[in-house]
């Protein structure tokens, strides 16, 4: 500061001697012309003493005045600058390194409600603004925060402490604290209301399909389907335009919605209603009607959303149907999905999906069948079912599987002892990785999630998919499949595999012992044929029974050892209720050779007590924790499974828990739980 002084100093009196400068050189001149001609020099004289007088005047009694003068205008420019800083429509302040206010303008004081004399940082006056994230790590921070009903840019930017500052030591700073920091704060409410004004107003595509129309239709007289019609289009109607939205028929049980994305959330938040109001149609039909709801924004172009919506009503009609599915570029949103689905009584799928399959297996030199990761019964005797379809087309066709259960170690066996061929029909991930070439057809079975299965890396390598599976499709799925055959229905992969196996070609022939390992792969998914076993699953069974299947022979394979049954009684015996009708568990590994296949049976067990509507068994098992969830019909636990980031069927789920102990599993089971009963979702 003083070094400062000192130059303006210097500067000034520069200006003020050039007076003198000035009468020096005039009386100089004055002296010349007197030497010359005294009367000249007595004529010139007169001017020579008054440059001297004035510059003796200007320099020393002015000069004062024009310092003080300059010093008033320093002055009043400083407090012009403080009050426009005061008065700024901006909010702005000076913040220190521990993020205090160390001044602030007017505006900045009425929104933090807070001036320099505060000592809460600014982090705890602006919410949105974390501990963490200041001093910024780069110098500058910018933000989009709310305060109230008002939207702001946040800026933070660091003012370096220089070595003047340093030296003043009023604030008591360092060189190496960072320095001070400016806050900004631009009002961007006006943009913001007009991005979210433009934003409600895009484009949402729906499409609703009637799940089981004509199942319904067939349920009452003739005469009165027109009115069952009439009454589910005035419902259907009524609700799309009370949302503002418009509708058009596209055939008998398909619609075509287009509204707008604000009326998007009245739809969520009464959980789209209209999936229980439609059910509330009845004049004699004997099944309630049911829709599913698929809707697509977020598109560049209408004709992306119209197929995001395709993409979202196939999901719903993936998962079960009853529900509706929102589909955005990035995510996919779950509502309903209460209900069990309906059985399909026609096989016209079965018939198509088989010859499908027939001529990709035709076209391929050989076929890989995998399943999910520690196979189950289901999953192996649907494998063993593909691969009795491709022996009989003349196909070499290999189960990838690296780990078998102790109790499959047995059928499978006997398996490959009535084969034509002492090949190994089973192979390791790694060889076949090594097999997979553009002629390869891979066959999933029984999981249509890719990081599920037995096997991940050879779906990258082959382009040749095919998927069967009897669980309700997720977010992520496999998009690749040439051929999809996905219907939560069934009760069991072994039972799609045993319809297709009539289908496909009239000289397939399967053995006993493959017949048994299917037939025990139905008996295990509908816990002998108490869960999800419909007229379907009993007409595979007997196809199953026709071609050599033994009820007493796959009873004494499905049979526990003692250590099993200790490990399962231990469960149910162990087992807490909790929200009244919630059974929960765990079941002990130490010891088992399958201990998640135990915690399954001893969840089926569960809901043998009365009053029992959902059980749920945790099984520790390789450092992760596995959940089984069963009920009978009043709870979907697939859709309690799906919040862990598992999945299932409506009766019959699961998920994987990692890096959490039993404990705070069970807790956070509870917690979901709970929150999903108040909300309504369960």
């Amino acid at each position: 500061m003083e070094k400062n002084k000192k130059k303006m100093k210097g500067r000034l009196l520069q200006y003020l001697v050039w007076p003198v400068y000035f009468t020096v050189a005039v009386a100089a001149v004055n002296a010349i012309v007197f030497f010359v001609n005294r009367t000249s020099g007595l004529v010139v004289l007169p001017l020579t003493v008054s440059c001297a007088a004035g510059a003796g005047l200007l320099y020393g009694y002015q000069r004062r005045r024009i310092y003080q003068d300059i010093l008033d205008m320093t002055v009043d420019h400083a407090q012009i600058q403080n009050t426009i800083l005061k008065r700024l429509p901006v909010p702005y302040g000076i913040l220190d390194e521990n993020g205090r206010i160390l001044w602030g303008n007017e505006r900045l004081e009425a929104l933090l409600k807070a001036d320099k004399n505060s000592r809460h940082p600014v982090w705890e006056l602006i919410p949105e603004l974390k501990e963490k994230d200041y001093p910024p790590q780069e110098g500058r921070l910018i933000r989009q925060i709310r305060l109230g009903d008002e939207y702001f840019r946040l800026e933070i930017d660091n003012v370096p402490v220089s070595e003047e500052m340093v030296s003043v030591d009023i604030l008591g700073l360092r060189n190496d604290q960072g320095g001070l920091y400016t806050l900004y704060l631009f009002d961007e409410t006006e943009q913001v209301l007009f991005a979210r004004e433009r934003e409600d107003e895009k484009l949402v595509v729906g499409l609703i399909y009637l799940d089981n129309y004509d199942e319904v239709l067939e349920s009452i007289e003739e005469v009165r389907r027109s009115l069952l019609v009439a009454l589910i289009d005035r419902k259907i109607n009524r609700y799309v335009i009370r949302m503002n939205g418009f509708i058009k028929k596209l055939e008998k049980d398909k619609y075509l919605v287009l509204i707008k994305k604000r009326c998007l959330t009245g739809m969520k938040e009464d959980k789209f209603a209209l999936l229980e109001d439609v059910k509330t149609v009845s004049i004699g039909n004997d099944m309630s009607v049911t829709i599913s709801i698929g809707l697509g924004l977020g598109g560049d172009s209408y004709s992306k959303n119209y197929d995001y919506a395709r993409a979202a009503i196939d999901m719903a009609l993936g998962r079960g149907g009853d529900q509706a599915v929102i589909k955005e570029k990035d995510s996919i949103t779950y509502y309903g999905g209460k209900s069990q689905r309906v059985e399909k009584n026609t096989r016209v799928k079965a018939r198509v999906k088989a010859h499908a399959l027939r001529e990709l297996i035709e076209n391929s030199e050989k076929i890989l069948i995998m399943g999910h990761r520690i196979g189950d019964v289901d999953s192996f005797g649907a494998g063993v079912g593909i691969h009795r379809i491709a022996a009989t087309l003349g196909k070499r066709s290999y189960i990838v599987a690296d780990t078998i259960e102790p109790l499959l170690r047995p059928m499978l066996e006997r398996v490959q002892a009535n084969l034509e061929t002492e090949e190994p029909f089973i192979i390791s991930c790694e060889k076949a990785v090594e097999m997979v070439d553009a002629l390869t057809l891979i066959v999933v079975v029984d999981v249509n999630r890719p990081s599920y299965t037995e096997c991940p890396a050879i779906l990258t390598k082959g382009s040749n998919i095919v998927v069967l599976d009897h669980h309700r499709q997720m977010t992520e799925r496999l998009e690749n499949a040439v051929l999809s055959y996905v219907e939560p229905y069934a009760s069991s992969t072994c039972e799609l595999v045993a319809e297709i196996l009539q289908y496909v070609d009239e000289e397939v022939r399967i053995s006993s012992s493959e017949a048994d390992l299917m037939y025990a792969g139905i008996v295990v998914d509908t816990n002998s044929f108490v869960s999800k076993a419909g007229v379907r699953t009993f007409e595979a069974a007997a196809f199953l029974r026709r071609n050599g299947a033994d009820v007493v022979r796959v009873r004494k394979m499905l049979r526990d050892n003692m250590d099993d049954y200790k490990a399962r009684a231990a469960a149910v015996s162990q087992a807490e209720i909790f929200e009244k009708y919630y059974a929960i568990s765990v079941c002990p590994a130490e010891g088992l050779d399958s201990p998640t296949v135990v915690g399954a049976q001893a969840a089926n067990e569960l809901l043998n007590i009365v009053g029992v509507k959902a059980s749920f068994v945790l099984t520790e098992y390789n450092n992760v924790i596995y959940i089984s969830a069963r009920s009978i019909d009043e709870v979907n636990v697939q859709v309690i499974m799906e919040k862990f980031g598992g999945g299932g069927h409506m009766t019959i789920a699961g998920a994987q828990l990692k890096d959490c102990t039993i404990g705070e599993a069970k807790d956070l089971l509870r917690q979901t739980v709970s929150k999903m009963i108040e909300e309504g979702d369960i």
